[in-house]
């Protein structure tokens, strides 16, 4: 079984118990026997002073987006700071008496995932201040040793991407917290504690880990799987499954002939995946209480299977069958939200154009030799 960073951790602690400590966590912080990592590390003998939470909340209960005040946790009486607020980075006052901080939050792998940016943004201002700073690390549940999508361009860089990161990065959060530290002059006083017994080829299945939802959406390892592509859909009109029970592997909408669309979609032959026509009413969300049609992402050999080209795929040919239907979602300051998820604006001027997606994605991913150099020097497991 993978022993996790925090697992390591609580057996070697004795040198931090004369300094006062913040927690960067949520629900996923659990020790190997289901203790919540607060509840040990304090009954441990640890000083920790403040909570600090990422999107979802502590307890992980908040649905995605939504902003959360600060509070008190009321089993350890310690003022919880919300980072999925008005403020994504702690004020200075907040980390006055801090010490140490320590990240201690599963990941899914993904470049639109906000958890790394609550990590990155702690780590930065941790440097600024003189903290030290350490990250327990914890698996990457889509395997260690898989890169796909394009880089973000900066110019769209936000809370959802950042840093020139690819979709599918395939570090750890502490490989990305080195990562960070190195490539982007945070100074911070960091130190990784790796995991035990993990190995780059593993999926999360392979770890002998409970998989505990990192956010309510992400129910199990299989939503995992098709994440990296399926957030696609997120910038669309198309229901990514949630308020359903296969979110992110059901996607649909009212509109959508999905007898038409698997017909245009099985032409491209994509390897590890089958697509199944489902119908569905999501009880959230987009087209809540309303009757939708799609499909259902099935991986039938996750080794093969490409979550990105598959979702480039998906959309392809869901604006070829449905195009007076299919609509970009535009945010309020007239940016599109496709651009930010795929941190260019490239994929969707292509897709207008009617330019072949599969060209556009295959030389994204012929681009990623200097990352995949930088990422190298970080690497903590081999």
């Amino acid at each position: 079984m993978v022993l996790t960073g925090l697992m390591e951790f609580m057996k070697n602690h004795e040198d931090y118990k004369v300094l006062n400590i913040g927690l960067i966590i949520n629900h996923t912080s659990v020790t190997e026997d289901m203790k919540m990592s607060i509840d040990a590390l304090l009954a441990s003998g640890l000083n920790v002073t403040a909570i600090f939470s990422p999107e979802h909340g502590l307890r992980g209960q908040v649905k995605e987006g939504e902003h959360i005040d600060h509070q008190t946790d009321e089993r350890s009486g310690l003022p919880v700071y919300s980072l999925y607020g008005k403020n994504k980075t702690p004020k200075e006052e907040w980390l006055e008496t801090i010490d140490l901080l320590v990240f201690d939050i599963q990941d899914l792998g993904v470049r639109f995932y906000t958890y790394i940016y609550t990590l990155a943004n702690t780590m930065k201002l941790a440097g600024q201040l003189g903290k030290k700073y350490i990250v327990c690390d914890r698996p990457n549940p889509i395997s260690g040793n898989r890169i796909e999508g394009n880089r973000l361009d900066l110019q769209y860089a936000s809370f959802i991407g950042n840093y020139q990161l690819p979709i599918r990065h395939g570090m750890t959060v502490g490989e990305l917290a080195k990562y960070f530290n190195r490539e982007f002059d945070f100074n911070t006083d960091l130190t990784v504690i790796p995991m035990k017994n993990w190995t780059r080829d593993m999926w999360f299945e392979d770890t002998g880990l409970p998989w505990i939802p990192p956010s309510p959406n992400a129910p199990t390892v299989e939503m995992a799987q098709v994440y990296p592509g399926t957030c696609f859909f997120e910038g669309t009109n198309v229901s990514e499954g949630r308020g359903t029970t296969k979110p992110f592997e059901w996607v649909g909408a009212p509109w959508i002939d999905s007898y038409k669309w698997k017909q245009q979609l099985d032409a491209y032959d994509l390897d590890g995946v089958l697509f199944r026509e489902v119908v569905f009413q999501p009880t959230t969300s987009k087209y809540n209480g309303e009757t939708c049609q799609g499909l259902h992402i099935h991986v039938v050999d996750r080794i093969c299977f490409k979550p990105i080209e598959t979702a480039c795929a998906m959309i392809e040919s869901l604006k070829f069958t449905h195009p007076d239907s299919f609509q970009w979602i535009q945010l309020k300051d007239s940016r599109y939200m496709i651009d930010l998820i795929l941190g260019t604006d490239e994929f969707r001027i292509s897709l207008q154009e009617k330019k072949p997606i599969q060209e556009w994605i295959q030389l994204q991913e012929s681009l990623l030799d200097e990352f995949i150099e930088k990422r190298e020097k970080v690497l903590l497991y081999r």
